[in-house]
């Protein structure tokens, strides 16, 4: 995993490298180096080049074919490049493989993604969780992939060459895996009961894919003081709020954000934290509307939902940055008449597909935020009528 100390110091030089082949698009090859670049970024390299192959289906020994490696070696080479990230997850031989050839540190997009985890970790929940996936994607990666027990750090144990020494990483992992679990399970129950503790509110949280303004907005609809920033998973903790609006209170939650291609392992060990999604009584869905691929994205998060079993709730489409979309597609000579048209064929068409549960905003400059407000109110209002229908102190 990339190095944060030495990172903080200078960034480390990176190259990426992706496939385009009968499932991935070209279009979409470049949209995800796209995301794997602010990937890297939030990690602490710098991106100096880009790689992509046109491939029927990834080689299975080196990813891409010997040629392009070839090419990948010759400009690590003359520009000293440090590290090279693959767009799409690599078997322990793979990077094996590549790391011959290359001699240059390889890794892939879940490793990185574990090491902005790694970084981002300040709880000791989340601490525990990204450790615990650390060592489930290592696992099955042991047999010829020495260097990557060094990047984890901790004294695993003794490693070599031979079947046993393998072997014995192997069972010391095992055993790491089963400790951390359990201790997982316990702040599990922990958190459990603290959720139980909350009373009869009603629970709503925030959901969406990485950077597309959640914290943002839970600022904005808390008054509160979350941490937000323009960087992927800028807080992996769920924070809740007790939220008033005119008289009916609620609870708040802000969610770790989804990506695509997110290492099952990671999921699972997040577990808990996404508890706040499966047992939440209401989702905002918050979407970047002026991402190029926001509809991409929006499938992701829905897809991520139905794996949780969180996809049948009340969901409210939040389509944020609407000022940075109107940046993006209004061109300066547009009348007035004309933007108006673009924007209210957008409202129509979404309304359509989200059955009208869909709000278009801007949080960093509060337009619209008073129309939420409202809409968010009235599905709460419904939610307390239709659980305590004899109760009046909620003000519903």
């Amino acid at each position: 995993m990339i190095d944060k100390k030495n990172s903080i110091q200078k960034a480390e030089r990176a190259v990426l490298v992706g496939l385009i082949h009968k499932t991935q698009t070209e279009e979409q090859s470049k949209e995800y180096l796209d995301e794997l670049a602010f990937l890297a970024e939030t990690a602490g390299a710098v991106t100096l080049r880009r790689f992509s192959q046109k491939l029927e289906h990834p080689d299975s020994k080196t990813f891409v074919g010997k040629g392009k490696l070839e090419e990948i070696k010759t400009y690590i080479q003359l520009k000293a490049i440090q590290v090279v990230i693959f767009d799409d997850e690599l078997s322990g031989s793979q990077i094996s493989n590549i790391e011959k050839i290359l001699d240059t540190k390889t890794i892939d997009r879940s490793d990185l993604i574990l090491d902005i985890f790694a970084g981002r970790a300040k709880t000791a929940q989340a601490k525990l969780q990204v450790e615990l996936a650390q060592y489930q994607y290592l696992l099955p990666r042991l047999r010829g992939m020495w260097k990557h027990l060094e990047r984890l750090g901790g004294g695993i144990g003794t490693r070599g060459p031979g079947e046993t020494e393998i072997e014995t990483d192997r069972r010391i992992v095992k055993d790491k895996i089963s400790l951390l679990r359990k201790r997982l399970k316990e702040i599990d129950k922990q958190a459990f009961t603290q959720r139980k503790d909350r009373g009869e509110f009603i629970r709503v949280a925030l959901v969406g894919y990485t950077n597309v303004g959640k914290s943002t907005l839970m600022n904005v609809l808390s008054k509160s003081d979350v941490f937000a920033e323009n960087k992927l998973f800028a807080t992996l903790d769920t924070t809740t709020r007790k939220v008033v609006f005119e008289a009916t209170p609620f609870l708040l939650s802000d969610t770790v954000g989804f990506i695509r291609k997110l290492p099952h392992h990671l999921v699972e060990s997040f577990k808990s934290t996404l508890d706040e999604v499966r047992e939440a009584d209401i989702l905002l869905h918050v979407v970047d509307v002026s991402h190029a691929g926001y509809e991409e994205q929006y499938g992701v998060v829905n897809k991520t939902l139905q794996e949780l079993n969180a996809f049948e709730k009340p969901i409210l489409v939040i389509f944020n940055k609407i000022d940075q979309y109107e940046k993006h597609v209004f061109d300066p000579w547009l009348e007035e008449g004309v933007k108006q048209e673009i924007m209210s064929e957008l409202r129509e068409r979404w309304e359509r597909e989200t059955g009208g549960n869909a709000v278009f905003i801007s949080a960093t400059e509060k337009r619209n935020i008073d129309t939420l407000r409202q809409t968010i109110l009235e599905k709460v209002r419904e939610m307390y009528r239709a659980r305590y229908p004899y109760k009046t102190e909620y003000n519903f």
